[in-house]
């Protein structure tokens, strides 16, 4: 395996960059194996954030994704009250024609080089199999199987229980009631993520339209869910619902699909949901109240997270490592968005400014307004 680090030459060319710690390029002639290992912020602890595989069309988009997602990671343990830099890694390649047990183990070689500086875990593309074949190679990754009821496994569950826990919450700051009854939401991507959130939202009398680019998934989700509509992929930014949950890849809120949107709410699972910053402002100006991606959907950080924590045997809560107290962690993400909410309404802020501002204190050494009031 050769591989080697990017310097801020380089990578200032991006706009995405952010003084990251450091950037690593990864290439491994035997298995094919072609990889960035980005380490954004260590200021609160070793970096830690899933390992994403897809097949991007050129270096420059890898290089793209893994500098926003890293730092995304930061700001998104920082909120998450984990003692937990920001970190990511994505594999260029089709994970459906391309992945193979070797390049998964040269993937955990990989992420040792990195020392336990980043700590790696599954995301789009990758999945609890896969973390196994790494760990082959490298004790820093986490997200493996587990006993039920234990700490580990696919955080995919926890991920969607806090966008649920965080999707009441934005409804009730909209419309004075967490009761989802008789609402209708449309969840674009079908993944373990969104497929989940739909059968939470279900279950609570949601009326659900739905999107994905597999025609399977989409015959399963509307045979399980009684009255689920399937709309066009392009279509599903216009749908008349009062709740839209992307739960696909990232920049789906952008300037074509915006203007389109009937939405009040908008709460889902992607990474990356706003194309560009502006964009959190049109939402608000349009008044559609955003609930910030890495606030949301931080639930499988916090679960990879304990567990690690457990791994280890450094326990940094005033709590035992179960994971009861773990979920009762995932469900602070509701208060954690009503600070971002109130700290957008008192600074006229968009809530994906607020959130960054709240990170950013964290990160200096601010307390939260939870932790002084």
């Amino acid at each position: 395996m050769e591989y080697n680090d990017l310097d801020a030459a380089l990578l200032s060319g991006f706009t995405d960059y952010d003084n990251h710690y450091k950037v690593r390029h990864f290439t491994d002639s035997e298995t094919g194996l072609k990889a960035y290992i980005a380490v954004h912020d260590k200021t609160l602890g070793p970096a830690l954030g899933g390992c994403r595989m897809y097949d991007y069309k050129s270096e420059e988009d890898a290089i793209r994704d893994v500098l926003r997602l890293s730092r995304g990671m930061t700001y998104k343990n920082a909120l998450a009250g984990l003692p937990l830099g920001g970190g990511k890694s994505v594999i260029i390649g089709d994970p459906a024609s391309v992945k193979t047990e070797a390049l998964m183990e040269a993937m955990g070689r990989a992420v040792h080089t990195m020392g336990g500086d980043y700590i790696s875990a599954e995301d789009s593309g990758t999945n609890v199999a896969d973390m196994a074949l790494m760990a082959r190679s490298t004790p820093y990754v986490m997200g493996l199987k587990s006993e039920d009821g234990a700490l580990g496994g696919d955080p995919s569950p926890v991920t969607s229980y806090g966008v649920f826990c965080g999707l009441k919450t934005a409804v009730r700051r909209r419309y004075g009631s967490d009761n989802l009854m008789g609402l209708k939401a449309a969840v674009q991507g079908l993944g373990a993520v969104g497929y989940d959130l739909c059968r939470q939202l279900h279950k609570q009398g949601v009326e659900l339209f739905v999107t994905d680019v597999r025609d399977d998934v989409l015959q399963k989700a509307k045979g399980e869910f009684e009255g689920l509509e399937i709309v066009g992929l392009d279509d599903i930014f216009s749908v008349d619902a009062n709740i839209f949950a992307p739960c696909a890849l990232g920049a789906q809120l952008n300037e074509q699909t915006v203007p389109q949107m009937k939405f009040d709410v908008i709460a889902g699972a992607a990474n990356n949901q706003l194309a560009t910053e502006d964009i959190g402002d049109l939402l608000a100006q349009r008044n559609i109240l955003y609930t910030p991606d890495y606030v949301i959907n931080a639930g499988g950080v916090i679960a990879v997270g304990y567990e690690y924590f457990e791994q280890t045997g450094k326990n940094p809560f005033s709590h035992d490592l179960t994971r009861e107290n773990m979920m009762k962690h995932v469900e602070t993400i509701e208060k954690t968005i009503d600070e971002v909410f109130n700290i957008a309404e008192e600074r006229s802020l968009a809530p994906d400014r607020a959130a960054d501002q709240m990170a950013e204190g964290v990160l200096a050494g601010v307390p939260k307004v939870s932790d002084v009031a």
